[in-house]
């Protein structure tokens, strides 16, 4: 992800180089952001948030861990952090199906509602289901890395992400057995 000589660098105070690693995380720090919070407007918060976080931290950084697991953690945190503040709110978005010439549209509708549906589902986990949920399927992080990012026992992992396979099953059960849209 970040070459390890831009870390050290901005640690030792090259601005340059601190401002390139902020360039390099930052669509990272706001697609994370994104995916938990799932809200344009709160996920840019997070993420400047913290970026900002990390320009301030960034000699607290110890190479014990990988850089892409201290930065997660940040962005978690902060997302955790908003969750608790607020009420959830479920974002309503007009999305715009574009149909490619010779596509068989029936399945690119099917597939938009399937993805909208997963969304959904996880939209309505608990913070701290979503946040593993997220980590592992969407950023494709391992159990140890979770485990690093959340600050959490590696089975506490395993349980969170058992029990949130749960929910989102229930939850997608009216699709899987194949609801009807309306």
């Amino acid at each position: 992800m970040v070459e390890p000589s831009l870390i050290r660098a901005a640690q030792s105070g090259d601005r340059d180089a601190l401002i390139t690693l902020l360039r390099e995380i930052e669509t990272h720090v706001y697609r994370t952001a994104y995916y938990i919070l799932n809200n344009e407007q709160d996920a840019m918060d997070a993420a400047q948030e913290a970026l900002i976080r990390i320009y301030t931290k960034i000699n607290s950084y110890e190479e014990k861990a990988q850089f892409k697991t201290w930065i997660q953690r940040i962005v978690t945190n902060i997302c955790i952090d908003k969750f608790r503040r607020s009420k959830p709110t479920v974002s309503v978005e007009e999305h715009d199906l574009v149909f490619q010439e010779k596509s068989n549209v029936e399945d690119e509708v099917l597939s938009t509602f399937t993805a909208q549906d997963i969304r959904q589902a996880i939209e309505m986990l608990p913070s701290h289901h979503r946040a593993v949920v997220v980590l592992r399927y969407l950023q494709d992080f391992s159990y140890n890395e979770i485990a690093d990012s959340l600050n959490l026992p590696l089975n506490t992992v395993k349980s969170y992400l058992f029990r949130a396979r749960q929910q989102l099953q229930s939850l997608l059960h009216e699709y899987q057995q194949g609801g009807v849209r309306g």
